[in-house]
């Protein structure tokens, strides 16, 4: 068989069973909710791979669609072993219109590690563009200074899936 044959029938294969976007996505990229996942590091190590650089974490979540508002039911941080550490809010929270809100995890908040991420639950009654949800790290440290930042995925559909409603009971965590 020759190689023009071959890589014909991979891509023709590659192609029938490849998932794009536009196929996934039955809305436009408009959601009713969902779960997302957003990366925080709440030290990082440079140099000296022994001593962390401590950093306050800023979450914020942004209720970019210019129509309707957004309720946010969960806000929780966990450590990089995936420990609940901080439930943000104990009743839902709406997000007009372009409005946004920020949660803060402290320097002087220790143990979560570079691992540490959020969950951020979000719902709608109509289909509308999913809120921008990002963390925002900053630290300084003798005449050091460093701040960047990491954007969050959605990993669940919230209208399929949801997370436990008594997590502060599985964790032990604490509320803000």
């Amino acid at each position: 068989m020759n190689t023009s044959k071959i890589l014909a029938g991979f891509f023709l294969m590659a192609s029938l069973f490849a998932v794009t976007p536009a196929m996934a996505d039955t809305h436009g990229g408009l959601s009713k909710g969902q779960i997302i996942y957003v990366p925080a590091y709440s030290h990082i190590y440079s140099v000296d791979s022994k001593k962390p650089f401590m950093l306050t974490v800023t979450l914020s979540i942004r209720n970019i669609d210019p129509l309707h508002t957004i309720g946010i039911s969960i806000v929780d941080f966990f450590s990089s072993q995936g420990k609940l550490r901080t439930q943000f809010i104990e009743t839902p929270i709406l997000l007009k219109p372009f409005a946004s809100e920020r949660f803060i995890v402290p320097m002087k908040e220790r143990g979560a590690g570079s691992g540490a991420h959020f969950l951020v639950h979000w719902q709608s009654d109509a289909y509308v563009n999913p809120p921008i949800t990002e963390s925002i790290m900053i630290g300084t440290q003798a005449q050091q200074g460093l701040s960047f930042t990491s954007r969050g995925v959605p990993i669940l559909d919230s209208k399929v899936h949801s997370l436990p409603k008594d997590r502060k009971a599985q964790s032990g965590a604490k509320r803000k």
